[in-house]
Formats: C-alpha cells, structure tokens, sequence
C-alpha cells in the first residue's frame, strides 16, 4: 500500500522546500539542462522567497515572467533543478516543456547566446 501523508504534512514539507531553496547567502537559482542535467542550457535567479505554498503546492514567484537574457549553451531542455543560494542542490529531475510541466518554458530548443523566459514553475508534493 502506498504510503498517504495528510494535507498539513504536506504543507509543511512543502514549506521546508521552499525555505531550503531560499536558504543560502543570496537567492536560490534555477537551471534549465538537457537531459539527466548533461549540460546546463540557462541559469534563472530566484526571488527570495522563492514563492508560496499552498496544500501540497510550492508555487515559484516567476510574475513578472523570469529571463536569462544570454542562454548558456545550446541543447533541447529536457530537466531542471534549483540550487539554494550556497549552490547546493535542493530539488533536480524536474520536468519542463511548454506546458503541462513542472517549469514552464517559452520554448524548449534553445540556442547559446538567446533570451529564455520562465513563465511557470509548481512543484506539487507527491
């Protein structure tokens, strides 16, 4: 059988995520890769705090839409992680693509040197 957290459980565990992300020297950062985060593709710094939870929801604070202005590499965004502002990874193997994602993106074939904009992000506690 499947193991069942309550609504409150979750909320708190997805408050702890939220202040990981946000702990740290500077603000957290979230970076868009290829596949298994082979090559990094951009680099987006968080707000701090990073966003709000509620229920079993951490949604990222991307309003206004958040941009790298310079994308780091060229590739097909295919994962995403988030780093605490000390580096350290707090979240990897999120999903991203135009929609229905964990990060949505405004295009996932990115080329090094192009602007990359960040429209969503929600991460959702299983």
């Amino acid at each position: 059988m499947a193991v069942t957290y309550s609504t409150a459980v979750k909320t708190l565990r997805m408050q702890a995520v939220a202040d990981a992300i946000d702990a740290g020297a500077s603000a957290g950062t979230l970076e868009i890769g290829t596949a298994a985060m082979g090559t990094v593709l951009a680099t987006f710094a968080l707000v701090e705090p990073c966003g709000t939870v509620s229920g079993a929801v951490l949604t990222l604070d991307f309003d206004p839409d958040i941009s790298d202005t310079s994308a780091d590499a060229t590739g097909t965004a295919a994962a995403a992680q988030i780093k605490n502002g000390s580096g350290t990874v707090v979240i990897s193997g999120l999903t991203v693509g135009t929609s229905g994602t964990d990060i949505v993106l405004d295009n996932t074939s990115i080329t090094a040197g192009q602007t990359v904009t960040l429209t969503a992000g929600t991460l959702t506690h299983a």
